[in-house]
């Protein structure tokens, strides 16, 4: 089997000429767009061999669609007008979606009463569990007093895999991720059942906007930039 050295995070080629956007474009460095077909090839068969699998993508594709206004207009100009909540809100009804399932970070619990808000006057079922659910003590993971948040205090651990199993029980066609931290996040995605979607990550420092140290890699935060930080 080749070796697989997708680079896109840094293809320099202009967006209106890479292969993977237009017919007959250029492909950067490693570009598999050119370079994996046969994985295209399966991912494809993938997408054929399931109806339901086909229109979750249909209508994903849709949902992205209208996320733009203006649209028939000679020469367009990009022009988005839905925030993600409003996407949600609207891919779950194009999908047919009725009971939801939000599981958040107990630390987000006024943003996850605001969702849940949002989410019943749409007309959404909402089932949610927050992280700490079950109380199980961080020591029976094996973390150790001083590697607690609270140092020397009982402390519940977070149980991403009993949010999923509980909203599995529950039937949730549409799982809602708000605010769980790094690794809790995905633990909840291997083991949740129904299709799972973001609506915004835990980042304690820039308000649950890690794009920002990103934004600013060149002023604030280049310090990210020296190994090892």
């Amino acid at each position: 089997m080749k070796e697989l050295k997708g680079a896109c995070a840094i293809c320099n080629v202009n967006l209106l000429q890479k292969a993977c956007w237009v017919e007959n474009g250029k492909p950067g460095n490693h570009c598999p767009s050119v370079s994996a077909k046969e994985i295209i090839e399966k991912s494809w068969k993938i997408y054929e061999s399931d109806p339901k699998l086909m229109e979750f993508a249909r209508q994903a594709s849709v949902q992205e669609g209208e996320c733009y206004m203006g649209r028939t207009q000679k020469p367009y100009i990009p022009h988005c007008v839905k925030p993600r909540i409003q996407e949600i809100c609207e891919f779950a009804k194009k999908m047919g979606y009725k009971k939801l399932g939000l599981a958040f970070c107990i630390g987000l619990a006024s943003e996850a009463g605001m969702l849940d808000r949002v989410l019943k006057a749409q007309g959404f079922e909402v089932i949610s569990i927050v992280c700490k659910a079950g109380r199980i003590d961080k020591e029976k993971i094996g973390i150790r007093p001083e590697e607690k948040i609270m140092i020397d205090s009982p402390e519940a651990m977070c149980n991403p895999i009993m949010q999923a199993l509980y909203l599995n029980e529950a039937k949730t066609q549409f799982n809602l991720l708000l605010g769980l931290c790094v690794g809790h996040d995905s633990l909840f995605f291997k083991y949740a059942e129904a299709p799972t979607t973001v609506v915004a990550v835990k980042d304690r420092v820039t308000a649950h906007n890690p794009l920002a140290v990103l934004y600013t890699g060149t002023s604030y935060y280049m310090y990210t930039l020296k190994p090892g930080f």
